[in-house]
């Protein structure tokens, strides 16, 4: 049975996996960031470099120690080739051509979102076509797939990413970073009080700065006047943000009929959207990634790479990272 060992160190977590062509999980190792980088209010580039450059070797070490297995007993070896910090990325690449050079085992390098899309196999096997939402920090979009190596965007942000929409919300709401799971949980106790404008764009994409800019000057206001009520806000931007993402999935399964529908990226943990999308996709079943998948592991880079081990999509020691990789 074909083992891969991968890497992930796109932004602010350190992560190294082992997992088995049955996709069952050997090891599973990644230390986060977050604590260091909310300091800040989010990620300075430069800080998490350096800390992976701390962490790269042991967190290797424990991933290859606790699979019970040897480095030269995987079959190859994968790592996050982009989209990413370009020096995060950086030294994950240096790590693992490293150990495909001295063990001398094939490299692979895997797009960033492919790993959250394939991380849903560990849920149920994919079936296509199948439409992908792949939201987070950076990314917020629309993924057509025929097959397991066909990627068509039909839908993308034209500004703001949801994740990086939240966290500048949540800034201005005084909660600190990463503001998503903050707005999340107050939203659990919100109501509909205040009302937000709903962003009109044609297609199937997306703009989130008006919606954004409604917020700050609204919350500002109500700052101003001592009237704040956070649980409410939360609710009124998290149900607008949101439900713009599930009516806009609807309306592509309506173009592109689907067998199944998949929520990937960090935002993909969000209880609401998971809610809206169990509750209002019909026209596909719905696949929810396990939630401690959702955030940046080395066990979605992992089960991509068989993927590309499947079709021979190899890199080289050559091969550079790309801090804005196309997924398709």
């Amino acid at each position: 049975m074909k083992k891969i060992l991968a890497i992930e160190t796109s932004c602010d977590e350190t992560a190294c996996a082992i997992l088995d062509e049955e996709l069952n999980i050997l090891s599973s190792v990644v230390t986060s960031q977050i604590d260091v980088h909310a300091r800040f209010g989010g990620v300075i580039p430069e800080v998490a470099s350096r800390m992976h450059i701390e962490q790269i070797s042991i967190i290797v070490k424990e991933a290859v120690d606790k699979s019970g297995l040897k480095p030269e007993d995987v079959d190859a070896i994968a790592y996050t080739i982009g989209p990413g910090l370009i020096g995060s990325l950086h030294i994950g690449a240096a790590a693992a051509k490293t150990l495909a050079f001295f063990y001398q085992k094939p490299l692979i390098g895997v797009h960033h979102l492919r790993g959250h899309i394939f991380v849903n196999e560990l849920v149920k096997e994919l079936q296509y076509p199948l439409m992908a939402l792949v939201v987070s920090g950076g990314h917020t979009e629309l993924v057509y797939m025929e097959n397991d190596n066909s990627f068509k965007i039909i839908g993308t942000t034209l500004d703001d990413a949801i994740g990086e929409t939240y966290d500048k919300v949540a800034r201005m709401m005084d909660l600190s970073y990463p503001g998503g799971p903050k707005i999340d949980a107050l939203a659990k106790e919100g109501k509909a009080f205040y009302h937000l404008p709903t962003p009109k764009v044609d297609d199937f994409n997306f703009s989130f700065s008006g919606l954004k800019n409604a917020a700050i000057q609204l919350i500002k206001k109500e700052k101003e006047a001592g009237t704040l009520n956070r649980n409410d806000l939360a609710y009124a931007f998290q149900d607008t943000a949101l439900r713009v993402l599930i009516d806009k999935s609807i309306k592509a399964l309506k173009m592109y009929p689907c067998k199944q529908f998949i929520l990937a990226g960090g935002v993909a943990c969000n209880s609401y959207l998971r809610k809206l999308a169990s509750e209002n996709i019909h026209d596909a079943e719905v696949i929810l990634p396990p939630l401690k998948y959702c955030t940046d592991n080395a066990t979605m880079i992992a089960a991509a790479a068989f993927h590309y081990l499947k079709y021979g999509q190899f890199v080289t020691f050559e091969s550079a990272s790309e801090p804005s990789m196309p997924i398709a």
